[in-house]
């Protein structure tokens, strides 16, 4: 608007000096007197006018006579004679002075500041028409007032689309903004939630291992008091049915306390590796030895219960830091629950992946797995759903496995087989 300000005061100031010298001199000395409603001093002066305004974007040039507050002269004919406006930018020309002020036809978009594109501008000028001495140059008294209108469309949608731009590009920045506060916030909640569930975890394993102490400590005391009298009487069993005169029927009888005897040991010994788990004596060995021993020692079973044993441990080494023995019964364990679901035979898959220092063994069977209600209990020590057997063999092998660093998860569902993930450190 400055820019444009200056512009039509430049122009006016142009047709002040051409208007006064070139018609208002001329006409009043050949003629006597301005009179504009002749059609001769009409076109005398438009001539002027366009002339001086040529090639320059100006709407409308009106000159008022303020004399008899009318409209000399205009570039429109249609306006020539209408009474003048005496607007504040009107009488400050009156007074000498000159003003300008934008007329806008656009509607404020929503009330944000932001005019709708289409609008037009036009800034309106008003300056005094003074003429001059043509002998000293000064300017003279008030003749009349200039008005000029100067379009300021082109330039002002310019700075329109800019305000789109600026006011799309806010919003898009702001939704930015937004989809990355949400995306923390989800992550947020996310990572509340994980913590929370973890906390709780903790907090029930806390417990649980709690309660597996108070528990062992009871076995171990319990066994310990069972096993001084199972000695004696598995011995005196013994020595009864080796004496000579013994009789074939209690013989018989004997055996029976033997081998009863031998099974309550095997229960009292689970009890103490329970009760008091065995630290892993480390060594370096390979994990395929292992647990190919324990397939090749349960091969008749396999083969007696018509159970198919696919592996991809031949030919390949997988070198860890581990107690071999007591590895070698948690995959005995393993294999002997796999066994036992596949009643009818199946299928038996051992599969080993190598990471970066850990090995994760998955060993999967097809048999009639776990009913969903049992499977957050299989750990707990004394559950078991078979006839016989203590509940403590899961109970010792994930002992041993977290001994070795490591951790054991299972995944069931009744009636399509088990999977048992172990992941161990090579430690090497």
């Amino acid at each position: 608007m400055e820019s444009y300000e200056n512009y039509a005061l430049l122009l006016g100031e142009n047709l002040d000096h051409q208007v006064f010298q070139n018609f208002v001199i001329p006409v009043t000395r050949r003629l006597g007197k301005i009179r504009l409603r002749e059609k001769e001093q009409y076109e005398w002066m438009d001539r002027i006018v366009q002339n001086t305004i040529h090639s320059f974007n100006i709407d409308l040039v009106n000159i008022y006579d303020i004399g008899k507050g009318v409209i000399a002269y205009s570039t429109d004919p249609k306006l020539l004679g209408k009474n003048t406006k005496k607007s504040l930018g009107y009488k400050k020309a009156i007074k000498g002075e000159n003003s300008s002020g934008l007329i806008s036809s656009g509607d404020d978009l929503w009330g944000l500041g932001i005019e709708r594109i289409g609008g037009k501008k036009e800034l309106r000028t008003y300056i005094p028409f003074r003429g001059f001495s043509p002998f000293t140059g000064d300017k003279g008294y008030v003749l009349g007032v200039f008005e000029i209108i100067q379009d300021l469309t082109q330039g002002y949608r310019s700075i329109v689309k800019f305000q789109y731009l600026i006011f799309g590009l806010s919003i898009f920045i702001m939704g930015l903004i937004f989809m990355a506060l949400l995306l923390i916030v989800r992550k947020a909640e996310r990572i509340i939630e994980k913590k929370a569930k973890e906390q709780r975890e903790l907090e029930s394993q806390l417990n649980q291992a709690e309660r597996l102490a108070a528990l062992g400590q009871m076995c171990a005391g319990v066994s310990h008091e069972i096993r001084n009298p199972l000695g004696i009487i598995r011995s005196t069993a013994e020595l009864l049915s080796g004496m000579p005169d013994a009789m074939e029927p209690q013989k018989k009888l004997s055996d029976v306390i033997i081998e009863e005897s031998s099974r309550l040991d095997n229960i009292v010994t689970e009890f103490l590796d329970f009760a008091r788990p065995q630290e892993p004596y480390l060594q370096d060995c390979h994990l395929e030895e292992i647990i190919q021993k324990n397939l090749l020692f349960l091969r008749p079973e396999f083969k007696r219960k018509k159970i198919s044993v696919n592996h991809d441990l031949n030919g390949r080494s997988f070198e860890l830091k581990a107690d071999p023995k007591l590895l070698y019964r948690t995959f005995l364990n393993i294999f002997i629950n796999a066994i036992q679901a596949m009643k009818n035979g199946g299928t038996l898959r051992v599969r080993v992946e190598e990471k970066k220092d850990h090995y994760i063994v998955t060993i999967e069977d097809s048999g009639c797995g776990i009913r969903q209600e049992n499977l957050t209990k299989i750990f707990d020590p004394f559950f078991s759903t078979k006839d016989k057997g203590s509940g403590l063999g899961l109970s010792i092998v994930r002992n041993i496995v977290e001994g070795h660093k490591g951790y054991m998860r299972i995944e069931s569902r009744e009636g399509s087989g088990t999977r048992v993930v172990i992941n161990l450190p090579a430690g090497i």
